[in-house]
C-alpha cells in the first residue's frame, strides 16, 4: 500500500452505491449489499485525503457492488462487482494507489486484480 505521507493533496473521492444490490429482490438484513460495503469502508482506517461518500445510484445495477473514484485533475474510473464482504481492503488498497497519481491512471501492474477485470468505465478529468 501507499505511504499515506506522499500522497498528492488534491483529495479522492470513494464513490459507492448504496442501492447496488447483485440482482437481488430482497435485502435479507434490511441493507443492501453495497450499503453493506459503504458500512464495511467506514470501519476501515482511511485517511483524510480519501473522503469516502455514499450514492443512491451508479446505473450498474446488473453488476453490483458499484464503485467510482474521482478527483481533481484525475480520470474517474467506475469499478463493478466488487463484493461487500470480502474487498473493502482491495477497494482502499485501490483508492490509495489511484490517490498517489496525478492523472489517475494506476500502472497496470501496479492495480488490483479486481480493478484490472472489473473496470465498467474511466472518463476523462473535467479540469485540465
Amino acid at each position: 500500500m501507499t505511504n499515506t505521507a506522499e500522497l498528492p493533496e488534491n483529495p479522492t473521492e470513494l464513490l459507492i452505491c448504496t442501492k447496488c444490490r447483485r440482482g437481488r429482490d430482497d435485502p435479507g438484513d434490511d441493507r443492501w449489499p453495497g450499503q453493506v460495503l459503504f458500512d464495511a469502508m467506514r470501519r476501515l482506517p482511511v485517511p483524510h485525503a480519501i473522503r469516502v461518500t455514499p450514492v443512491e445510484c451508479l446505473q450498474n445495477c446488473d453488476h453490483g457492488c458499484t464503485i467510482a473514484l474521482r478527483g481533481g485533475a484525475r480520470w474517474t474510473y467506475v469499478f463493478a462487482n466488487c463484493d461487500e464482504l470480502n474487498d473493502p481492503e482491495m477497494i482502499l488498497d485501490g483508492a490509495l494507489r489511484y490517490h498517489a497519481t496525478a492523472d489517475g491512471l494506476i500502472p497496470w501492474r501496479e492495480r488490483p486484480e479486481h480493478f484490472k477485470r472489473n473496470c465498467v468505465a474511466r472518463l476523462p478529468p473535467l479540469e485540465n
